[in-house]
């Protein structure tokens, strides 16, 4: 998944060692700032001085960063100058890909200071933003979908039958056009219902009220923090039936053949929303589902998703930027063909 996002940001197909290297230092990045900055929240004038050394540890991270990524970013920068030029292949060209996520933040313009573009600080810390919104979110999801799959292996099996009915029995892998092109109600049922049980934000990020509101007979008074438990939500009793079980079939309609009407963007009234919703709705939701969809496809077609029997699913959750699984998954996967 990491590699996918890299790719897509700096639009660069790097080696193993590179993309490990900026793995490392986003996880180092990302573990640090969810758990020692939050403290800066609550009087940041006193804190910044009692914890400078916390601000100096995160400064050196984001250092880190800075000389992984400016080196892409400047490529990308020569690479647009040279666009509509003829040039010969060469190894760089077999790895570089047309368009990125760099590309448009090179071409972003503040208005607001005088149509300056961004700086290369600021493109590092948007690269950072995409690369952990884009992976960490999407690669619990799926991580969680798969542990549902091993403990309900007659889910798996139905998802199986479907993929083999789409796909037929070839060797190749199910592309993201036959995922797009074909009607896998199975298969975005199981995804939905795992980002139902399993979302892996169980809050969204903080909202302000920017003027005094009432909701539901409470007033919530102007510059108010709000979040929403996004996780209750999924899992409330009231709301879905057998709310703790995993029942892809609620997302089906009766015949089991097509998808019922899910609304995800909360356009018509909200039973869960993994993605957030209304105008401050996860920006990457459709990219998400796609990769979810892909990913599960592929592996459910390529093995069979078994329990060990001394390492049983454990669905004991742990907080980190996301809520994970507190012992992760380890199944014996057995070879299709």
């Amino acid at each position: 998944m990491f590699c996918l996002l890299v790719l897509m940001c700096f639009g660069e197909r790097l080696d193993e060692p590179a993309v490990r290297a900026i793995e490392d230092a986003e996880r180092a990045w990302l573990l640090y700032i969810s758990r020692k900055l939050t403290v800066f929240f609550f009087l940041p004038a006193v804190t910044k001085h009692l914890f400078r050394d916390r601000l100096r540890v995160a400064h050196g991270l984001r250092m880190r960063q800075r000389e992984l990524f400016v080196p892409l970013i400047q490529a990308r920068r020569e690479y647009k100058k040279r666009q509509g030029q003829a040039v010969p292949t060469t190894k760089e060209s077999e790895t570089t890909f047309q368009y990125s996520y760099v590309d448009t933040l090179l071409d972003v313009t503040l208005p607001e200071e005088g149509n300056r573009p961004l700086t290369d600080d600021e493109i590092v810390a948007l690269c950072s933003e995409f690369l952990n919104a884009g992976t960490d979110t999407t690669s619990t999801g799926l991580q969680w979908i798969m542990a549902e799959l091993v403990k309900n292996p007659e889910v798996q099996k139905k998802l199986y039958d479907e993929i083999k009915a789409t796909c037929g029995d070839d060797d190749e892998d199910v592309s993201e056009d036959k995922i797009e092109a074909a009607r896998m109600p199975c298969l975005k049922a199981v995804i939905l219902e795992g980002l139902r049980k399993h979302p892996p934000g169980h809050f969204v990020l903080p909202h302000k009220a920017a003027q005094d509101m009432e909701v539901g007979g409470y007033l919530i008074p102007k510059g108010t923090t709000v979040n929403f438990m996004v996780a209750e939500m999924g899992r409330d009793e009231g709301t879905w039936e057998k709310a703790m079980e995993f029942v892809p079939e609620r997302f089906l309609e009766e015949d089991g053949n097509k998808l019922a009407a899910v609304d995800m963007y909360g356009t018509k009234g909200i039973k869960m929303m993994p993605f957030g919703v209304g105008r401050r709705i996860c920006a990457g939701l459709s990219i998400a589902m796609l990769h979810l969809e892909y990913f599960v496809a592929n592996m459910v077609k390529e093995f069979e998703w078994k329990e060990v029997a001394d390492k049983e699913v454990d669905f004991s959750e742990k907080r980190e930027f996301t809520t994970v699984m507190a012992n992760p998954l380890c199944p014996r996967l057995v070879p299709r063909n």
